[in-house]
Order: structure tokens, then sequence, then C-alpha cells
């Protein structure tokens, strides 16, 4: 459920037509509802209500925007982030130190020493080799890091291979069979504090069964070790649970997830770990965009709209999905491609698709663009960054600002010896 409905005729966010919003800001525009958020982030913390200790900790790539960082603060959320400058927004937010869990497989030098300096909550280590890293600096502080150790179980968590991570050919975690040694090794480590592991198949999962695997074979691990005389404290399962892209799209919700957790880490005696992302966000916001012109095709129209790759990279990317509606509908619809103005054959968002029927100066808006749609943004083709706005019933604020590709011409210099 999502809080965009059309209201006499003419698509809302909340209580604030779309239109309103683009009449001020201008299009292409990012547009996000408070209501929405706040409704999901509660939705999947109640579904994990039956499990005896969670931390959850939002996947802050998905929507690093602070104002969604500091509504998820509000809801007593932390950070999942995997970059100093996402820690640094987490901790803007208002989400405290203790609450960050710090993942991905390339952590700088410099990023690991101002995470410890910060007193981040928990390291996800990706390899033997950054535990190693991450002792000395922490001992050389005078402090100690606490750590999960990341471990790929090779299994096809069965979404699009540019978001799969869990199987064998990926570069994130370390190899199941080789996880026991490793985790034995850095335990003896001074500077760290090894206290669990960490499992993440990939994004956009729209079959639990490859996650129940996943789990069953990381419970296995963590009773070997424990076998062993080592603590694993906690489990961290990352996220990855998918959303509907298109109307009418069946996924397992929230609910069904933290059903199959609860029945596969029953005795655990574990606090369990999530990092949930596109399902807190993605069906939060939409991209408004205005078409540019209509023009004839060899089979169907091109519905040229200002929007382009650089503002929106999923359909470029993934091939993803993302339904395209008219904010004023005549009911009217029309078999069209819809694309950018960017000078590549790849700025396409859909294809001989049956759409509202739209003209030039129409405008339409792409829906589920929530996660990973202004973050992924950028200037390319020297176009402006994208803006963004967060609505709460009638009012609505501009959240970030569009920057205008002037400003970015400012930051960049000629040398003398050019002139």
């Amino acid at each position: 459920m999502d809080h965009f409905e059309l209201r006499n005729g003419e698509l809302h966010a909340e209580n604030v037509p779309l239109a309103a919003i683009a009449r001020e800001v201008g299009t292409p525009v990012y547009v996000y509802s408070r209501a929405t958020l706040t409704r999901h982030a509660q939705v999947f913390r109640e579904a994990l209500s039956a499990l005896p200790s969670v931390h959850i900790a939002f996947a802050v790539k998905s929507n690093p925007n602070l104002a969604v960082l500091r509504l998820l603060a509000k809801e007593g959320y932390g950070a999942d982030v995997v970059s100093e400058g996402e820690m640094n927004r987490a901790l803007k937010a208002g989400m405290p130190a203790a609450d960050i869990v710090f993942s991905g497989v390339g952590k700088t030098r410099a990023e690991l020493t101002a995470a410890v300096k910060a007193g981040i909550g928990q390291f996800n280590l990706e390899s033997e080799e950054e535990g190693v890293e991450l002792g000395e600096i922490a001992a050389a502080l005078g402090k100690t890091a606490t750590c999960a150790l990341r471990v790929n179980p090779n299994v096809d968590a069965k979404t699009h291979a540019k978001i799969s991570t869990g199987k064998a050919e990926n570069k994130f975690g370390v190899p199941y069979d080789m996880a026991a040694g490793i985790y034995t090794r850095l335990s003896a480590l001074p500077g760290l504090d090894m206290r669990g592991l960490a499992v993440h198949i990939g994004s956009q999962i729209g079959d639990l069964d490859p996650s129940r695997q996943a789990f069953i074979k990381m419970g296995e691990l963590m009773r070997a070790l424990r076998d062993q005389g080592l603590s694993v404290t906690h489990m961290d399962f990352g996220g990855g649970l998918g959303v509907p892209y298109k109307a009418g799209e069946q996924l397992p919700t929230p609910a069904d997830y933290g059903a199959m957790v609860a029945d596969v880490t029953q005795g655990w005696d574990v606090t369990l770990m999530f990092e949930p992302g596109r399902v807190i966000t993605g069906n939060s916001g939409v991209l408004v965009t205005e078409v540019v012109r209509v023009k004839q095709g060899a089979g169907h129209p091109w519905v040229v709209v200002d929007a382009a790759m650089n503002d929106l990279a999923r359909p470029a990317m993934y091939d993803a999905w993302h339904d395209f509606v008219a904010v004023k509908p005549s009911g009217e619809t029309m078999t069209a491609n819809v694309v950018g103005p960017i000078c590549e054959s790849s700025d396409t968002f859909a294809m001989a698709r049956e759409i509202d029927a739209v003209k030039a100066g129409d405008l339409a808006a792409f829906r589920t663009a929530g996660a990973y749609g202004a973050t992924m943004a950028n200037t390319y083709n020297s176009r402006a960054l994208v803006p963004e706005v967060m609505v709460d019933g009638d009012k609505w604020a501009l959240v970030a600002n569009r920057i205008e590709p002037a400003t970015i011409l400012a930051a960049e210099q000629v040398p003398e010896w050019l002139d």
C-alpha cells in the first residue's frame, strides 16, 4: 500500500496534487510520501515482533536522503552503510553510532579508521584481510571493533544477475567452506570482538526459499563455531525482500518473511539483524516527469519525457519495470515506447507498453521510484541533478535541491597552461 492515489481525476501524494509540486519545483522531481515511509517501517518491524531479539538497520544505499533517514531514525531504525559518506549521513540524521552497521567489500583504511573513531556498532567483514587490517587499526587506537563475518553461502537468490550477491562467483563475503577457519583466526586477534555472522544473497527477492536455504546453512555454521568454543551472539540476515513494481504483482510480504525467519531460527539464542532498504522506500516515492513530445515511430509512437536514465537508472541498468501513469489520466490508453532525452539507446523506460494516453505538456509519473532512484542519479549529458520533495499530509517541502549544470560547471577549472 502507498499514499499515491487519484483524487478528482488527478494523482496526489497524500493530500497534495503532484501537479502543484511540479509547478513549483519543475520536472523531473522525486516525490516521497511520509505516511508511506512510516507505514512501511512499522509493518516491517511488526513482521519481526515474534522474534526474541531484533536489530533493524535501514540500507542507506537505497535512499540516503537526509529527511528519509531522519524519519526512519524517529521510527527506531539504525543504518546499514557501505561508505564513510553514508555513515556521516546516518549520524547527521540522528541514528546512534551504536546502531550503525558498516558493510561493503571495499572499505578503505581511512574509512575503517573513521568508523572505529565514530564507535559504530558492527563491522561486517568481507574478508580475512579486512579483519586483520581492522584489528590493527582498532588496537592502535586503543579500541575494540565489534564484528560479524560475512559469508557467501553459494545460494542463488533467483533475482536479476546484477543484484545477486550470494553465489560463488559474486564478490561478497568469504566462501562458506572457509568461513569457520577465518572466524577462528580473526577471533584470536587483538582489536577485534568477533560476535557474529552475516549473509545477504541478493536484492528484489521474490521467492523466500533461497533465503531459507541460506539461513539454514548459516545456522549450521553457527553451531559448528559454538562447538569449537567460539562465541556467536548475532546473526545478520541483511535485506533483499522485493516489492511489487507492476500493478497487481504479488510478492512475499514482510509477515511472510518474518514467519519464515521465526521458523528457521527457533532456539538459536542470537540477536537477529536485518537491513531492509527497498521494502521500506520503494513504493514510497514516484518520479514526476513532463512529456516533451510524442513522435511517430515505425511501429509505435515514441513518448519522449524530460526524465532520463541519469535521473532513474534502473531500467537502463537492469531492464527494470516502473509503472508509467498520467498525473491526470483521461481514461484512454495508447501503446507506445517511453524514452528520455539522453543521447543513448539505453535511455528507455518502456517499449511497446500500454500506457495512459499522453501528449506534449502532460505530466506523468514513474511509480515505485523511492528506492535506487535519486541515490543513483548523475549528471550525464551535463543535465541537472534531480531534486527531491517529501509530502506530509497537505504540506510538502523540498528535501534536496535541483543542482543545476551551472553549479557543477563552476566546480571545474581550466589550467593556466591551456589558456
